[in-house]
């Protein structure tokens, strides 16, 4: 083999042809179009003025103007405000929480002290396989008295063992003589897990608590089956009474009186729905890498 054969060679496989480069790049091009096209076809439907939307039968890809009636309508109705402030509560809570518990039962699981520890990791990922079912897990709920209350959106899911085996593994990774050397010094499991494991675990734990706060974020169906009070209903369940079951949208705007189209009360609530978690990824996305990843494949 030449040397400028050699050279041409990446990572031991040599390039792609130039038709080949063309059907990946199309291929692409096609998949980021239908990610992107019907997220702005969402955004700007609801930034587009009635007419427009009207006219277009119902779908907008780029609005002739900027018009925030939607957004001023939806919110000021009560509904949707009310929804927003509920979904925001059980978020921060409900992440907070899970994160706290997955923690504790995931250093607990990795400490060889642990009695039965290998039981219950087989426990826990048995978990996986087998549901409870919905009917026993709604008679549980109702037996400890959640039902219309916002701890049954928080408590029967702040638990996944998905996420406690992720953990669990990336701790298992931590160095042992940095913990056996706090040991040493007279720290507890507790200041072990406090000042040692979790300040060395921020990756994994912002990634955790991430997909924690997404699940709480776009859960529904907790909320259908446990919540009949509709003024605890959380905001994806609102929006999916107004977008999935085709129910009217009780706005009004406060300017001019008048109502906006259905259709753009519908897109200006899913708007509503995504920015607010959509802001989050920014901000956690260095950390996937080494969250995630590192927990699930060392471990």
């Amino acid at each position: 083999m030449t040397a400028q054969r050699r050279y041409r060679l990446v990572n031991g496989q040599p390039p792609s042809s130039r038709a080949m480069q063309v059907v990946k790049a199309l291929v692409f091009t096609i998949a980021c179009a239908l990610v992107v096209v019907p997220f702005v076809g969402i955004v700007a439907t609801s930034l587009a003025p009635a007419a427009q939307v009207t006219a277009a039968g119902g779908l907008v890809l780029w609005p002739e103007s900027l018009d925030l009636s939607a957004y001023r309508a939806v919110l000021a109705g009560g509904v949707v405000t009310r929804a927003l402030g509920v979904s925001g509560i059980v978020t921060a809570l409900g992440a907070l929480l899970s994160l706290t518990v997955s923690s504790m039962l995931a250093y607990a699981l990795t400490r060889r002290a642990l009695p039965a520890r290998r039981a219950l990791t087989m426990l826990l990922i048995c978990s996986l396989f087998f549901s409870p079912g919905m009917i026993p897990m709604y008679l549980v709920v109702k037996q400890f008295g959640m039902l219309d209350t916002l701890a049954a959106l928080i408590v029967p899911t702040c638990l996944s063992a998905f996420n406690v085996i992720v953990l669990r593994a990336f701790f298992s990774n931590l160095p042992q003589d940095v913990l056996e050397a706090a040991q040493i010094d007279g720290a507890g499991e507790f200041g072990l897990l406090g000042r040692i494991v979790l300040p060395l675990s921020k990756a994994a734990l912002a990634v955790i608590g991430l997909f924690y706060a997404v699940g709480y974020w776009n859960s529904f169906f907790t909320a259908m089956l446990y919540i009949n009070d509709t003024s605890l209903w959380p905001l994806q369940l609102v929006l999916r009474s107004y977008v999935a079951n085709g129910e009217r949208v009780q706005a009004a705007d406060l300017d001019s009186g008048i109502v906006p189209p259905q259709v753009t009360l519908q897109m200006a609530i899913l708007v509503i729905s995504i920015v607010p978690i959509l802001c989050v990824y920014p901000f956690l996305q260095r950390h996937f890498a080494k969250g995630a990843l590192t927990g699930a494949v060392k471990g």
